[in-house]
């Protein structure tokens, strides 16, 4: 297992990245009921138009590794993992998915370079407190260690506000930029930048937040 997360690790690595983050707020998978009610109806098979390699076809990812028995979400994962990724990779190592001050304190203990606050978009525990409940108590448990990312809700450039003044180092911005990019391509993407960037700016005026 661990020898396939390190060859794609070392693929990341030779295309330029200069950060892996290492998710673990699936551990198990998740209930996809919503999934399951919303998915296509259409019986014809994508491999009919797009071929071998396409929609249906095999991730670039995972070309040249064999896959049998390898999976990506596994509740077996230890601190460990972290420790040892740092060790085959000179990339930056950031933990995803933590929620809790207990385990931020872990991820610094362990030789995380960074967290991001998240709870996988609320589809995998989403029964739970949402990602900026839990900020404050990761930001407390960090002390300024490591640079804390969070995601999860940040629709507006209010919420962008909120998460730095709670504490957070950056946000991270899912879905806002996925809709503009399906309305308008590129200039989608950049108008909901400029939108945000725009709500953030006179929410910082109108608080005094140079």
């Amino acid at each position: 297992g661990f020898e396939n997360s390190a060859k794609m690790v070392k693929r990341a690595e030779a295309a330029g990245c200069p950060v892996v983050a290492v998710t673990v707020d699936l551990p198990g998978g998740r209930n996809t009921e919503t999934d399951k009610r919303l998915a296509r109806e259409d019986t014809r098979t994508c491999n009919a138009c797009h071929g071998p390699n396409g929609a249906n076809g095999p991730k670039p990812m995972f070309a040249g590794l064999d896959m049998k028995g390898f999976t990506l979400t596994s509740g077996t994962l230890t601190w460990d993992f972290v420790k040892r990724l740092k060790d085959v990779t000179s990339m930056k190592v950031m933990v995803k998915g933590l929620e809790s001050g207990e385990d931020a304190a872990l991820a610094v203990s362990s030789g995380s370079d960074g967290i991001i606050v998240s709870n996988h978009g609320g589809r995998a525990t989403e029964t739970g407190r949402a990602t900026i409940e839990c900020l404050p108590e990761v930001v407390q448990a960090v002390g300024g260690r490591l640079p804390i990312i969070i995601d999860g809700g940040i629709r507006r450039g209010t919420d962008a506000f909120k998460a730095l003044a709670l504490g957070a180092t950056a946000v991270g911005i899912g879905r806002p930029y996925i809709w503009g990019l399906g309305a308008f391509g590129q200039a989608g993407v950049e108008r909901t930048l400029q939108i945000l960037d725009t709500e953030l700016r006179l929410a910082m005026v109108g608080c005094g937040t140079t």
